[in-house]
């Protein structure tokens, strides 16, 4: 509970009809979960204008009213707030509720279009092992400490995120690992918070059903760096990416770099690459990771330049770096009895089926054959179907194309969309099948012994949303019951 005023102490309010001397039971921007004692903000979202709920609201209970608008009839017993943008306010208001948690962590914002998972849940890894209080908020599970919650975005909405963090405040952690997708930074879902550090992990082709252009992208990304850090935080880029020095150039922020083939102040090399690991070299020691590929080798080097700034032991970090193990859905690899090889992973853009197919390419034996089973989501950028096919195609012996998130899309016409990005001397090579327990079933046919299956897209999903409606749906599952492992 806390006094209204104390609520909007930071916001810049240009209006208020009412009091503000009231306590404030709870906070939403849903007018359906309104409470009686609630502070209502109405949100303007993509496709629903919370100000024409604010009757609703009322009439549930909120006893205030935050908006961008007064409106023309007022009631008695609610306080109404006017203020420019009740997004941003909405983030504010919620760390004020909360006691302001993110000033109480050393909050680490991770973005980029890949990578940001893995970089996320290795640095809670890392800390929580080390026998640091850590708290995580990412794509596959939110933790307080060791305490696991499921998730639905990348980035919560402003609320969820001040309560995660608080709650971990309350459980003593220091630390908090959380991505920051380019939509909550457009959105001003991180609004309000005070992170301690910031890394760049790349930027490639995605999302642009939301931005619909490649500069809106990175423009969004970068608010991370230009907006949320001051002179005493850290920014840490991937060098390698071309987009890093962007990323960085109006920050306030101490500036750092990463990179296996650029300058960069932690600086890392592929020394060898085996199927069960990389040996790594970095700022000139060796050390052995359980990890697979070069994107992968990037992203343990971000690990190690994050935990480095955030006064990690150098010393032991080398060691505890090996003792890290993949993240679920990425480059899971599941053998069966027969030698085949399966490689359950989440990429789902054109540069993350790449980096994948050339990782396997590059471990791929005399006589291994690669089969890629792949999809792309419905109701998202169309433009990069056909780009996948076309990337599958080229890396790989055999491709199934198959569903993966249709949601309320026909399976048929994202197929026929992904088709036409295959050359035709590779379409015979093509197989397309609409249901994707038996795109798999097809794969695992092909596939002889020694041979390697990539499957391609949901990595960690735990559902396929077919008409809007989430079914049960793990790749991982699938493939153990065909190897007959379960």
């Amino acid at each position: 509970m806390k006094k209204l005023k104390e609520i909007l102490r930071n916001i810049p309010v240009k209006e208020t009809s009412g009091s503000l001397d009231l306590k404030i039971e709870e906070i939403h921007f849903d007018s359906r979960e309104v409470t009686p004692g609630t502070l209502f903000v109405a949100i303007k979202g993509l496709t629903v204008d919370g100000h024409k709920f604010l009757n609703n609201a009322a009439q549930n209970g909120a006893i205030a009213i935050l908006c961008e608008k007064m409106p023309s009839k007022t009631r008695n017993n609610v306080t109404y707030i006017v203020t420019e943008d009740t997004s941003k306010a909405l983030g504010m208001a919620a760390s004020r509720f909360y006691d302001s948690p993110s000033e109480q962590l050393q909050l680490i914002g991770i973005t980029g279009t890949n990578g940001k998972t893995t970089t996320a849940t290795l640095l809670y890894n890392l800390f929580l092992n080390n026998g640091e209080k850590t708290g995580l908020i990412s794509t596959i599970a939110n933790y307080i400490n060791k305490k696991k919650i499921t998730t639905v975005f990348t980035t919560p909405d402003a609320i969820s995120v001040n309560k995660l963090l608080y709650e971990m405040v309350k459980e003593g952690c220091q630390y908090a690992f959380m991505e920051v997708s380019s939509h909550a930074l457009k959105q001003n879902r991180i609004s309000g918070l005070n992170f301690s550090g910031a890394v760049f992990t790349n930027i490639t082709h995605e999302h642009l059903d939301y931005h619909n252009t490649f500069q809106d992208y990175i423009k969004s990304k970068k608010l991370l760096f230009d907006q949320y850090l001051d002179k005493d935080d850290f920014a840490l880029v991937n060098s390698d990416d071309k987009n890093s020095k962007i990323m960085v150039q109006n920050t306030p922020a101490k500036t750092y770099s990463f990179a296996l083939k650029s300058p960069a102040e932690f600086k890392g090399k592929v020394i060898e690459k085996l199927i069960d690991g990389t040996l790594l070299q970095i700022n000139g020691k060796e050390v052995w990771i359980k990890f697979i590929g070069e994107f992968n080798a990037s992203n343990l080097l971000g690990v190690f330049a994050t935990a480095s700034l955030l006064g990690y032991d150098k010393e032991k970090l080398y060691t505890d770096l090996t003792k890290l193990k993949p993240v679920d859905g990425r480059f899971e690899t599941i053998r069966s009895k027969d030698h085949k090889t399966a490689i359950v992973d989440y990429a789902h853009s054109p540069d993350a089926l790449e980096n994948i197919l050339r990782t396997i390419k590059d471990l791929q034996q005399k006589g291994q054959h690669i089969i890629t089973v792949i999809g792309a989501g419905g109701d998202r950028d169309k433009t990069k179907r056909p780009e996948m096919a076309k990337i599958s195609a080229k890396y790989s012996d055999k491709v199934v194309l198959t569903s993966d998130n249709p949601r309320t899309e026909k399976p048929e016409s994202i197929l026929s969309d992904m088709t036409k990005g295959v050359s035709k001397d590779k379409i015979s090579s093509v197989t397309t099948i609409t249901d994707r327990t038996e795109g798999i079933k097809t794969a695992c046919m092909f596939a002889r012994q020694g041979d390697i299956i990539l499957i391609a897209g949901k990595g960690h999903e735990t559902y396929q949303e077919v008409n809007g409606v989430r079914h049960h749906f793990d790749d991982r599952e699938i493939i153990k019951k065909i190897f007959e492992l379960e």
